[in-house]
């Protein structure tokens, strides 16, 4: 706050120079006098020191109502999680973002929940992409189909214009986990973008990718792997779709090795051509908040720097859940697996530190009760009918249970980290 006072003290009993009686030997117009004090060098310079913090302070208060928060996990009492807001970017209006999209693919009930929270996201936080959605063929749109699935397909394409295409699913693989996800590489053929955005998981839009120099793919680096190894994530994959990089995917898929997966077919046609889009920040794992406070350096990209879960959650865009052996948070789960898988809190200068505890609990807790968008039901998963027969079980959204059934752990997948 400018102190208008102390400056109009500092002037009293201040006479200019020139300021006596005029020729008349009348006291000088206020006009006159004005002029005089103008002329003046320190009144100019308390002046213009005034001007400017007038100025700083009228644009700050402006600022402030621009100025993105960050999303954050916690509320005033750092204790109490509280809503977890995308920062808004102002976007270029000379850029066409019609000519982008985020893309997602879904094979079964629980995934479209999944991709609908995702879009949902995407559409709160103001992202300007396109958005579309691959879903199976067999699947119906139709008004008259009161199925779970079809509901969900037209909730997304008539409240958050999600752009709806009907594919072939691609399963070169038994696993019931992980077969399906070569279906991800149909977005190489979806030639009517300039570029499109695969995500896995959860995320906050992250439209300035979309700007970043063109390149055929554009991945972050694996990074809880050996670093030698150049190793690609596939959990965020840029790419510009095109018929001769579709014929290339496609013809490794016709080439694949025994327990190759989406991530080996990018790691072979790209480790060494792909643009490298940072991990940190573009590439969280939830599980790195169950790591051990010395073992942050490959996220953090240093041994030097201080690991601070709580700033950590706040600058991500993109957050993949990856806690083997713990499930995904849209399976089924007992409390008691919970206790035993959640992070451990730690001795800090203060006493016990649970800061990383509270992020990874409310990280789960919130994408459970996100899942409300796809009300009127929860579509949550039993591991045993992931492994079985893949049957899907709705829950009430208003009553999520635990199962009273032991937890059945899915094997990992190779790149699937142990932390």
């Amino acid at each position: 706050m400018v102190d208008f006072q102390n400056i109009l003290n500092s002037l009293k009993g201040y006479a200019p120079v020139g300021a006596a009686p005029n020729a008349n030997g009348e006291q000088p117009t206020f006009g006159e006098t004005l002029s005089l004090y103008l002329k003046s060098k320190r009144v100019r310079v308390v002046l213009a020191l005034v001007a400017i913090l007038f100025i700083g302070s009228l644009t700050i208060h402006q600022a402030g109502n621009r100025i993105p928060s960050l999303r954050s996990p916690y509320g005033a009492d750092s204790n109490t999680p509280s809503e977890f807001t995308a920062p808004s970017e102002p976007h270029d209006p000379t850029v066409d973002y019609t000519q982008f999209a985020y893309v997602q693919y879904v094979t079964n009930p629980a995934y479209l929940c999944n991709s609908l929270m995702i879009f949902e996201s995407l559409n709160s936080a103001g992202s300007q992409a396109h958005r579309l959605m691959m879903f199976p063929r067999g699947w119906s749109i139709d008004e008259s189909d009161t199925s779970q699935e079809s509901r969900l397909l037209r909730k997304a394409r008539d409240e958050y214009d999600v752009e709806l295409v009907p594919i072939d699913v691609q399963r070169k693989s038994g696993d019931a986990t992980w077969g399906d996800s070569f279906t991800k590489l149909l977005a190489f053929n979806q030639t009517q973008y300039k570029r499109v955005m695969s995500l896995d998981s959860d995320a906050t839009h992250m439209d300035e990718l979309f700007l970043i120099p063109s390149a055929p793919v554009a991945m972050p680096r694996a990074y809880w792997l050996n670093p030698e190894d150049r190793t690609l994530s596939s959990q965020l994959v840029l790419l510009e779709p095109s018929e001769f990089e579709f014929s290339r995917i496609m013809d490794a898929m016709d080439h694949l090795a025994p327990n190759d997966f989406d991530m080996e077919i990018v790691n072979n046609l790209y480790r060494d051509s792909c643009w490298i889009i940072p991990h940190r920040k573009y590439d969280l794992l939830s599980g790195e908040f169950r790591n051990d406070p010395d073992k942050h350096d490959k996220y953090l990209g240093s041994k030097e720097e201080k690991w601070n879960g709580d700033a950590i959650i706040k600058e991500a865009k993109f957050l993949h859940f990856s806690d083997w052996p713990y499930p995904k948070p849209w399976i089924s789960v007992s409390q008691s697996t919970t206790d035993q898988r959640k992070p451990v809190c730690r001795d800090g200068p203060d006493g016990q530190d649970c800061t990383d505890q509270k992020v990874w609990l409310w990280l789960y807790e919130d994408f459970r009760e996100r899942r409300s968008v796809c009300s009127p039901t929860h579509t949550f998963m039993k591991m045993t009918d992931i492994l079985l027969s893949q049957r899907v079980c709705s829950l009430s959204s208003s009553n999520i249970k635990r199962e009273a059934e032991p937890d059945v752990i899915e094997p990992p997948s190779r790149w699937e980290p142990i932390f």
